[in-house]
């Protein structure tokens, strides 16, 4: 099993939701891309950090 921690920075505001852009650790391409969270779990974070789990 692999886990690793992603870290996310805020792009843009929609309607509903809040995307965020992931900020990759350097020398790497990113894992997820851009994630879209819904404005009440959001509120006005900048920084969203995510943890992501591969199963072998």
């Amino acid at each position: 099993m692999t886990k690793k921690i992603i870290t996310f920075e805020f792009e843009k505001e929609t309607k509903n939701s809040v995307r965020y852009k992931e900020v990759p650790e350097p020398g790497q391409a990113p894992v997820v891309g851009s994630i879209y969270v819904q404005k009440w779990f959001a509120g006005s974070s900048k920084e969203l950090s995510v943890s992501i789990e591969k199963k072998d």
